[in-house]
């Protein structure tokens, strides 16, 4: 089977058995899906979902949490996974979303990434689930479904999973994919013992295949 025809098998699998995949962080505006983005870093989105409305109730917007201080966001955030390092970012993230682009959250990748707790997979999470652009973030389960599929081989790091990912995908599929691949890993193909009986992909992956010689 060439790598070609392993994403065909793949896209269409996924295609029909999940034609609704979204993410399960809850948002009502691009601020607050970059909020709960920047939070669920190492944390899982059920908790970040319990902490995003009271914090976003009170800080709603750019403007007004670049103007409380970061011991105040800390104590709305305590509960998630470094939350002092996490409120430095929310309150420096909304200070700069004000200074250098009015209070809007931009839609290009590299002007996200120049937001204080914007890395390269939050800036691509926001461009494609809010603005539908074809970008591919690559989280831990994205990184790791890929290489078990088989969808890529031997990457060393995101930044070569996203590239090789993205050679195949159809562009128009990209934003769609990326929650695909991470809601199978988070509940199918999970990281120390893959459902693979449960698995409607097993006749393409690379893993079972290997398991089953």
């Amino acid at each position: 089977m060439t790598t070609k025809q392993r994403y065909a098998h793949i896209i269409a699998w996924f295609t029909e058995n999940m034609p609704v995949a979204e993410t399960e962080l809850e948002y009502s505006d691009p601020f607050g899906l970059l909020v709960a983005v920047i939070l669920s870093a190492q944390c899982t989105d059920k908790r970040v979902n319990m902490i995003t409305p009271r914090l976003l109730a009170d800080f709603p917007t750019p403007e007004v949490m670049a103007v409380t201080t970061q011991d105040v966001i800390f104590d709305y955030i305590r509960s998630v996974t470094y939350p002092n390092n996490k409120a430095g970012h929310l309150l420096h993230m909304a200070q700069k979303l004000m200074s250098d682009f009015g209070g809007v959250v931009p839609d290009d990748v590299d002007k996200l990434q120049t937001l204080p707790g914007v890395g390269r997979k939050t800036a691509n999470v926001i461009a494609s689930v809010v603005f539908h652009k074809p970008a591919m973030a690559v989280d831990t389960h994205v990184f790791r479904i890929s290489e078990r599929l088989g969808l890529t081989t031997n990457s060393k790091n995101p930044l070569q999973t996203e590239l090789e990912l993205v050679k195949y995908i159809p562009q128009e599929l990209i934003p769609k994919a990326h929650h695909w691949l991470i809601l199978h890993g988070r509940y199918i193909c999970v990281a120390r013992k893959p459902k693979c009986e449960e698995c409607g992909l097993k006749e393409w992956c690379r893993y079972w295949t290997t398991l089953n010689r």
